[in-house]
């Protein structure tokens, strides 16, 4: 039986075409800014997202940190929406590395300019300073959900006016433009500093970007040496995104149609609680209405069907480029299986 593996869209491997591109890549040593292939990734990824410069880094954590230390004084304080990656999934590295706290807004991942003044702090030396709103489109916790582009241009305006910094996490920006028709450059400009990442979606094995304005890229390039995250022939990687950008981010449409008919399938099943119309992208959040996920998780894999947990009694199904419409079916039916028969809490 083949394992059908919806855990994350990073799990995908390199095609035969995309480990062509690699082996050929024309490189050079980044660190002396000689990688003609990282900076082709450079610039073709900053005109796509309509900002000065970008910079290639190993992943989009550490993408979305250097944002952080490139525009924050410790003590500082961000306003980031409930789920945010952020806060969740980073080890805590703002605190560790910026020395600076966050402040949850909204709900379900998206907050709204009323929102984001409820938390701005006061002027006074006694109050944490505010300093960066932080944006997340997709929102990945809350199950690829779209922070729809009229409100962040609101928070945006908001943000600008009381003179704070606005950061968009766009790990999976380019999902946020198939599902809203909306264009990447369209979708970045709300924010000064956008991360994008070319491992979840499309496919390559690794790497993001941080995109904004010439002198933010200029503090973030010294921060990626400090943490470790300067590359010498990079272009091999680099190689690798370029590719997925020309042949790999159109296509995700399917990964789209795939997750929302995975959850089609799987709401007719008793013990779960999942309305189809609330997938928007390629995630889907499967909640569970007595059995334990921890167990549901162990069990689907014996079946050949690997997801993970998100949240107390919360599964989550992740679609890409290694999983077909048949895949999606087959997947559907074996977690429907899995979850009848467990055990209920």
């Amino acid at each position: 039986m083949e394992t059908i593996d919806l855990r994350s869209d990073t799990v995908t491997r390199p095609s035969e075409a995309m480990r062509r591109a690699m082996a050929s890549a024309e490189v050079g040593d980044d660190v002396f800014g000689e990688d003609p292939t990282v900076r082709a990734l450079e610039e073709r990824v900053a005109e796509l997202l309509g900002k000065q410069r970008a910079l290639f880094v190993p992943s989009g954590t550490m993408s979305n940190q250097l944002a952080l230390l490139s525009q924050t004084q410790r003590g500082d304080e961000i306003v980031v929406g409930e789920g945010a990656h952020l806060a969740w999934f980073e080890s805590g590295a703002a605190a560790a590395l910026s020395g600076i706290q966050h402040v949850t807004a909204g709900s379900g991942g998206l907050y709204d300019a009323a929102d984001l003044l409820e938390h701005v702090k006061p002027t006074a030396y006694y109050f944490p300073r505010t300093r960066i709103a932080v944006l997340e489109n997709t929102h990945n916790r809350s199950g690829g959900r779209v922070f729809p582009l009229a409100q962040q241009r609101e928070v945006s305006a908001a943000a600008r006016k009381l003179g704070l910094r606005v950061h968009l996490d766009g790990a999976r920006l380019w999902n946020a433009m198939i599902a809203s028709g909306e264009s990447l450059a369209q979708l970045a400009s709300v924010a000064d500093t956008v991360s994008v990442c070319f491992s979840k979606g499309l496919g390559a094995p690794l790497g993001s970007a941080l995109v904004g304005p010439a002198d933010a890229r200029t503090v973030a390039h010294r921060y990626r040496r400090m943490l470790g995250g300067a590359m010498r022939q990079a272009g091999i990687v680099a190689a690798a995104a370029l590719f997925a950008l020309d042949n790999n981010m159109n296509r995700l449409v399917e990964d789209h149609d795939n997750a929302r008919a995975f959850a089609d399938l799987l709401s007719t099943t008793p013990g779960v609680t999942l309305d189809p119309e609330l997938v928007q992208t390629n995630i889907v959040n499967v909640v569970l209405e007595s059995a334990a996920e921890s167990d549901v998780v162990e069990r689907a894999a014996g079946a050949g069907v690997l997801v993970t947990s998100i949240a107390p009694r919360t599964l989550r199904a992740v679609f890409h480029l290694d999983v077909s419409s048949a895949d999606a079916e087959r997947a559907a039916k074996r977690l429907g299986a899995v979850i009848q028969q467990a055990p209920q809490a």
